[in-house]
């Protein structure tokens, strides 16, 4: 993912952090990665991922919102049988 696309026109705060977590910061960095860019790149990865997130909650509400007016229902049990299969070809299709 490319995050040296972003306008770098604002400023995040200064992050304080102990000495022994920016030592393990810099330990990981690849080569040629600034500090700066790691920290750009996890700000932006983590900002997608809370998007994920927030989507992910919103569709289950809307499904139990629309299980609750419908009365509709899927049973764990049923939900479950057919995940097994799913993972059962899923298996079968990487041997």
């Amino acid at each position: 993912m490319q995050f040296g696309r972003f306008m770098k026109t604002s400023t995040i705060p200064p992050l304080r952090v102990s000495p022994e977590l920016r030592k393990q910061a810099e330990a990981v960095l690849e080569p040629g990665e600034t500090l700066s860019g790691f920290v750009l790149e996890t700000l932006a990865r983590g900002i997608e991922n809370r998007k994920a997130r927030q989507q992910f909650i919103a569709r289950g509400l809307a499904s139990a919102a629309q299980a609750k007016k419908t009365g509709k229902y899927v049973s764990a049990e049923k939900v479950v049988e057919k995940l097994e299969r799913k993972l059962v070809k899923a298996k079968q299709r990487i041997a």
